[in-house]
């Protein structure tokens, strides 16, 4: 199953509506956050979520779509899912400006979160295989393991 999230402040009608077209060509389950519209064919829509059913969703998708929202990025990271970040765009009149951009910019190359700069990207990512985002060390892990072996003289 994929979740597509667009978070609970704006709705995100590019992701969407490209989202909802992804799944009537595709077999696999699709559930919609939309934040404002509902009534999608070939997707469960749903325009927001208590809690308990957002974190149901969350826990049982393959892979969260969602917009570059920090709290749905972490969400994801919580629970050891892999996401697709698609930024909104303040020239696209998407948000107010591009923080969405530059946070999906900073996190991009991480593990387990593949950035959408554009929306005929996701297929790909949907298609291939995403790690899981504990496979990423932090970059001093090497430099931690080599300290403590050092300290207990291995």
């Amino acid at each position: 199953m994929i979740f597509v999230t667009v978070g609970t402040q704006l709705p995100f009608p590019r992701l969407i509506n490209y989202m909802a077209r992804w799944a009537q060509t595709h077999g696999e389950r699709v559930v919609l956050q939309t934040g404002d519209r509902s009534g999608f064919n070939g997707c469960e829509t749903y325009r927001s979520l208590p809690g308990y059913q957002f974190g149901t969703f969350m826990t049982e998708a393959r892979v969260i779509v969602s917009h570059a929202g920090i709290g749905s990025i972490l969400a994801t990271k919580a629970i050891n899912k892999p996401i697709i970040v698609v930024p909104r765009r303040a020239k696209l009149s998407e948000h107010r400006n591009d923080h969405q951009l530059a946070t999906a910019a900073a996190l991009d190359g991480r593990a387990g979160l593949r950035v959408a700069w554009e929306l005929d990207q996701i297929p790909a990512f949907l298609d291939g295989a995403i790690e899981p985002p504990e496979a990423e060390l932090h970059p001093q892990f090497n430099q931690l393991v080599d300290r403590i072996s050092t300290f207990v003289g291995a």
